[in-house]
């Protein structure tokens, strides 16, 4: 079981960081919730010493909020506890400064813990570690990178930055020119990845104006790999925000523009650190192939993780690179689950179904579950899909095993055994919690085009 005791190689890291930037003021404490929003406060530098010796003290309602911020009865963690306090402490590894804020100020990662040193079970980050540490004592080592999508805005007016418009049509994927007319926030955005100590690799323009995507580098410390994703999220608003643009992750800001995933890519490795699906077949390893099989076996009961939101479900379309069917396939990115090409050493699958508006940790435990689940039933994920996935799918009804709202997701997540183990019962009952009164919400709005449609015509 895991311990709220600071870990004594750690406990003083604030000390040597103080150290090396004695011109640090403030310092912002922040912890994700479950919906994958960062919340918390700016504190005096001075508190540094008391949060890494014993924790601070933080309303348990934080991780009970849905996504706007609005409180989560449901949860369990509002009046029932009369909104008591439980014990955060910092992330060991993530007090770094945050040189996008004019202030001198530094940010730490923080987890949740019961009074009683037990791990918080609204806490996605636990959900994660505990999802690695099953995988460990199968003998496996998860290998974990991330690629993020994402639009970069002008802050005033909503629309994509840059000088290609929406209404001309044009796309200009890959291209250079997209990269180079924003070069002084990305050449920003890198800088402040080195100082962070955030692996930023490829960045490249996406398929729509105004999108981009940044990869991180594999890491063999899963924890650490998703953790640095929450960190580059941070990171990336802050600094577009500095140079007056809105950077957003939601899964599909524009009908006629692409939506924006997250990537996961994982692989095995043994205690040696040899790839356990590493092999001169494409296809990979029979582990390979039977983790895939898991991951096909619980997409449809697990779509409410990768897609948490009433406007994720814009985003799949047939034919728009965001898959739509429970399908895998070797070099094919109309499929969810991707065997890249490379060498033999390198084999893994990418997971392509997640928005980039969904939680990192809880889509990292479901994939690497998923990925359990299948190794331990040795579920054979049938034939690659070779050429169109999309007509594939559509061929073969298999769009339809796939949640098609927000609503049937959620239902679908209500009656998993896979999730309850993958995320913990505890959770999953905050989780379900928090998402039905999102869902509530959203549905009783009347927008615009309800009335541009209904109010003359009904």
């Amino acid at each position: 079981m895991s311990s709220s005791k600071p870990n004594t190689d750690t406990a003083f890291e604030w000390r040597d960081f103080l150290a090396k930037h004695p011109d640090i003021e403030a310092v912002q404490l922040f912890i994700t919730d479950p919906s994958g929003v960062a919340r918390g406060k700016t504190a005096s530098v001075s508190e540094l010493e008391r949060l890494y010796a014993s924790g601070r003290p933080v309303a348990g309602s934080i991780l009970g909020l849905d996504i706007t911020g609005t409180d989560v009865d449901a949860t369990g963690l509002v009046w029932d506890t009369g909104d008591a306090d439980l014990i955060c402490r910092a992330v060991p590894g993530t007090l770094a400064r945050a040189p996008w804020l004019s202030r001198p100020t530094a940010q730490v990662m923080l987890s949740m813990y019961e009074l009683d040193g037990r791990p918080a079970p609204a806490d996605p980050r636990h959900v994660l570690k505990r999802t690695i540490e099953r995988l460990q004592a199968r003998g496996f080592k998860p290998v974990v990178a991330v690629e993020l999508e994402f639009y970069v805005l002008d802050a005033k007016s909503g629309e994509p930055a840059g000088s290609l418009r929406r209404e001309e049509g044009r796309i200009e994927a890959y291209s250079l020119a997209r990269l180079e007319e924003l070069a002084p926030m990305f050449d920003e955005i890198y800088s402040a990845a080195r100082a962070q100590g955030i692996p930023v690799e490829t960045l490249m323009s996406e398929y729509a104006p105004g999108q981009f995507e940044l990869t991180l580098t594999h890491r063999d410390d899963a924890l650490r790999a998703v953790d640095e994703a929450i960190l580059l999220k941070r990171l990336l608003r802050g600094v577009a925000a500095k140079h007056g643009k809105l950077l957003t992750f939601m899964a599909k800001p524009y009908a006629e523009l692409a939506g924006s995933g997250m990537h996961i890519h994982v692989s095995l490795a043994d205690e040696a650190g040899t790839n356990q699906f590493a092999a001169d077949d494409p296809a990979g390893t029979p582990l390979l192939r039977h983790a895939i099989g898991g991951l096909k076996a619980t997409m449809a009961e697990s779509l409410l993780v990768f897609a948490p939101n009433g406007n994720s479900y814009r985003r799949f379309r047939s034919q728009s690179y965001a898959p739509i069917a429970a399908s895998w396939g070797i070099n094919n990115r109309s499929v969810s689950l991707r065997i890249p090409t490379g060498p033999a050493a390198s084999r893994h699958v990418e997971h392509r179904i997640a928005g980039a508006d969904a939680n990192p940790y809880l889509v990292a435990a479901t994939v690497l579950a998923g990925i359990e689940h299948g190794i331990a039933q040795a579920l054979d994920p049938g034939p690659a899909v070779v050429g169109n996935g999309y007509a594939a799918a559509e061929a073969a009804g298999a769009r339809r095993e796939l949640p098609a709202t927000w609503h049937e997701a959620i239902e679908r997540a209500a009656e998993s055994e896979f999730l309850q183990q993958a995320l913990g019962a505890d959770f999953l009952t905050i989780f379900l919690a928090i998402k039905r009164q999102e869902c509530e919400r959203f549905s009783a709005e009347v927008t615009e085009l309800d009335r541009l449609w209904y109010l003359r015509s009904s």
